[in-house]
């Protein structure tokens, strides 16, 4: 089967290289004839009433973060404080060797199939919390925040930021929940390597449950999904937008520029993605913070100099949240916009920050779920709140923007709005779009690899195809129009909700045991401390 799948792969690409030789309409035009019905399939909207029609698919993504939200008893507001305090490092020693072994007695506590050894940690996992969550906001933190706020608010005014912070809230508990499965169910090689996500979850835990056939089903549909969504949203569409700013900041005229762009970008890619997920995780943890706090400052910046007209935009996005005038489809078409582009931006319940997260140094699986919540609130409720404001603030003349008008280039809106305070901010603005694209597209080329190994098999050979036909689309993305193309990628993404979301309820009961064991955990060495042990995480 595996051998079936890599010939059918092998065969595709130089229908691929074909298309990519022709004209960028042509290989448009083409492609959405051959997948319309799916695009059109997922993102399929039910109607409610003759002016009301709602994706399914975002029904099943808010439905799923409300139950888990209510299910954890609010784990995205209680366990916020814990995040942080885990990714500090507070907790290190007991996830490295359970809390028993050190302040207390040995009990089953620790999972059997993990090593206990204090010698050699390296079954425990590959990279730190704070890595794996910058290498898993790497994937989420970019354009959307960018470009999908401007969009947003085209189309939905002011008040889809609010419906924006809800979805990023919610999304917490969805995070948490998923990663917290990636961690329990990964796969560790002999050499230490894991291999984790939706894929092993769906597979390992429905086998529990004794609904293995079904498990399998579902893993073999995401890790499809998650490949073709490596390729376009999270390769070809950052990589297009990426050349797109580059070139117009430069103002390159020449045809090829853009595929001169893409041989630069997947040169750049390439030595990173090579190196797997611990390369990735070390240029993440540098990149991401870099980027992200170069757009914060000036986004303070902007709001500082703009502090009196603060209150009056929440004011204006508080009203436009739940009056939605003037706005297409009014108060349901505002929630909408709103909450489609936060879960576009933070990819909660999605199931890709999963395979992220899974290869977190840890025993305790729900410990890396806490940490991931993190991810939608950075992400969702904090920068694309920044960049709804400084758009908000800056066009309460309406001289860049007209809400209810839909606009296609979300970047050059943000850049506008940013000019109108801090002179040529948009080349910077530029240079952090290619960083976000960057960042994005090593994470994603990871998420990718673990959907094509867990169709293909473990080996050099498959690792180096997949490796190859992922540099290959960021030459493309960065030569052609993507039109449909984009739109198929997308739909891919949405449509690992469907298979991660069924998987992530069915197991719930597992994850509220594990988030039970560590919290149980954590009671056992601040317990030992107040009875005066020494805390060994100094040790570390």
């Amino acid at each position: 089967m595996k051998r079936y799948l890599l010939s059918l792969f092998t065969l595709v690409l130089p229908i691929i290289t074909f298309a990519q030789e022709s004209t960028s309409e042509k290989f448009d035009r083409i492609f959405k004839e051959y997948t319309g019905w799916f695009v059109d399939g997922i993102f399929y909207e039910i109607p409610f009433s003759d002016d009301y029609h709602i994706p399914w698919v975002l029904i099943v993504l808010i439905g799923g973060a409300l139950f888990f939200t209510f299910y954890f008893k609010f784990i995205n507001f209680t366990g916020f404080k814990t995040a942080l305090l885990v990714v500090k490092g507070k907790y290190e020693d007991i996830e490295k060797h359970g809390a028993d072994t050190l302040y207390g007695d040995v009990t089953h506590n620790e999972e059997h199939n993990i090593i206990e050894t204090l010698r050699d940690d390296s079954v425990h996992g590959e990279v730190s919390h704070f890595q794996a969550l910058t290498a898993a906001l790497s994937a989420t933190v970019g354009l959307g925040n960018i470009a999908g706020v401007a969009v947003a608010l085209s189309i939905g005014g002011p008040g889809a930021t609010f419906w924006m912070i809800v979805a990023g809230l919610l999304g917490m508990a969805s995070k948490f929940a998923e990663c917290t499965l990636g961690v329990k169910y990964r796969d560790v090689g002999e050499d230490g390597t894991v291999y984790g996500g939706p894929m092993y979850y769906l597979t390992k835990g429905f086998a529990e449950k004794g609904m293995k056939p079904l498990g399998k089903v579902l893993a073999v549909v995401f890790a499809i999904f998650v490949v073709g969504g490596s390729f376009g949203g999270g390769n070809m569409f950052q990589a297009n937008q990426a050349a797109a700013q580059f070139t117009k900041l430069f103002d390159l005229q020449s045809d090829n520029a853009g595929m001169y762009f893409g041989f630069i970008m997947a040169a750049l890619v390439a030595v990173v993605i090579i190196g797997g997920i611990k390369r990735i995780a070390s240029v993440t943890e540098k990149v991401v913070p870099f980027m992200a706090g170069i757009y914060v400052l000036a986004s303070l910046i902007i709001l500082g100099a703009n502090w009196h007209l603060i209150d009056d935009a929440f004011g204006l996005i508080y009203e436009g949240a739940f009056s939605g005038l003037g706005i297409a489809g009014g108060l349901v078409g505002v929630m909408i916009q709103g909450i489609r582009r936060g879960a576009f931006s933070n990819e909660a319940g999605v199931g890709s920050a999963a395979i992220a997260h899974s290869a977190v140094r840890t025993k305790y699986p729900a410990s890396e779920g806490i940490v991931a919540l993190l991810e939608p609130f950075v992400d969702t409720v904090v920068i694309c709140t920044m960049t709804a404001l400084v758009i908000v603030i800056t066009n309460f003349d309406g001289a860049f923007m007209e809400y209810g008008v839909p606009i296609k280039e979300g970047v050059e809106l943000t850049a506008t709005a940013f000019d109108t305070v801090i002179p040529h901010f948009s080349i910077i603005l530029t240079i952090a779009v290619i960083l976000f694209a960057f960042s994005t597209m090593v994470s994603w080329s990871y998420y990718g690899m673990q959907g094509w190994v867990f169709l293909f098999g473990k080996g050099k050979k498959s690792d180096l195809m997949y490796k190859i036909l992922f540099l290959f689309f960021v030459i493309v993305g960065s030569s052609i129009s993507l039109g449909a193309v984009i739109d198929f990628s997308d739909a891919m993404i949405f449509a690992m909700v469907v298979p991660n979301i069924i998987g992530v309820v069915v197991l719930s009961p597992i994850i509220k045991r594990e988030l039970t064991k560590y919290m149980r955990a954590i009671t056992v060495k601040e317990d030992a401390l107040e009875e005066g042990a020494e805390d060994l995480t100094k040790h570390m």
